[in-house]
């Protein structure tokens, strides 16, 4: 039996990686998609497969972070498939330029190398875009994204919404990024809050907190990272290894199911890094 037979699920983010394994897990479970992202080609590959396992599929060039285009997106899905069972909050900005992998590298060789103690140097060397480019699309996209779908979910008496936060929103594990460790916290909140406000209505809202998943930008970072960055990595996380995107694609898929009794919660897949 499939879990999410004939549920609609929009998922931003969906062209690559994590958006893209919970897509595909979702379309093996029965779900008909509609997927947003902004890299185009990709997206189109990806609904491609959805499409030849049987599933109706509308794929959408969308900015999460743009109110307006957030509201045509809901709308053009409610045009093909009438109404919205299910949200996957994916879409993200990610701590991956080489600024980012600088700050990465500090902070990993402060928690895995003895030395002295002192200040890492990384808040006080932020500027105001290292702060606020993290906003738009990881707060503000989820905030439009979930108000939308919630015009479908409370008249009809179900829904079922996954915020992917990270272990960097409730954790030290990315003292790297403040910017992007509060923002990712802020998701945590929303997740808590919404929740409260809609589980009357059949609306279940909760949030997946990632730890390392193996997805394109970390790839790319793996790729050019020294040993001596990668045995650093790899080394504060218990299981040696990253999570693959499969892995917390099926987490996914349960809490989007209706056989949990889950409101609220926060999720954390990590491989026992933050325990």
């Amino acid at each position: 039996m499939q879990q999410l037979l004939d549920k609609v699920a929009v998922i931003t983010g969906a062209a690559q990686g994590l958006g893209r394994s919970i897509a595909l897990a979702m379309a093996h479970e029965g779900a008909d998609l509609v997927l947003c992202d902004l890299q185009e080609d990709k997206l189109a590959e990806v609904s491609a497969e959805i499409e030849a396992l049987g599933r109706n599929c509308l794929a959408l060039r969308c900015d999460v972070s743009s109110k307006d285009q957030v509201v045509e997106m809901f709308a053009r899905a409610a045009e093909q498939f009438g109404t919205v069972h299910i949200l996957v909050n994916n879409a993200a900005r990610v701590p991956n330029m080489p600024a980012d992998e600088e700050r990465r590298s500090r902070h990993y060789a402060y928690v895995t190398t003895p030395m002295e103690r002192q200040s890492i140097g990384i808040t006080s060397s932020l500027t105001d875009d290292d702060w606020l480019k993290w906003w738009d699309v990881n707060v503000h996209g989820v905030f439009y994204c979930t108000r939308e779908a919630l015009k479908f979910m409370e008249p009809q008496g179900y829904g079922r919404i996954i915020n992917i936060a990270s272990v960097a929103g409730t954790s030290t594990a990315s003292t790297h990024s403040p910017g992007y460790s509060a923002a990712k916290a802020a998701v945590v909140s929303l997740t808590k809050t919404v929740a409260l406000d809609v589980a009357g209505a059949g609306v279940y809202v909760n949030a997946i907190a990632c730890g390392g998943v193996l997805t394109p930008p970390f790839q790319e970072y793996l790729d050019h990272a020294t040993d001596e960055q990668k045995r650093s990595l790899f080394q504060i996380i218990p299981v040696g290894r990253l999570g693959t995107p499969e892995e917390y694609a099926s987490l996914a898929v349960y809490l989007a199911g209706e056989t949990h009794y889950l409101v609220g919660q926060v999720i954390s897949p990590n491989g026992g890094a933050v325990i």
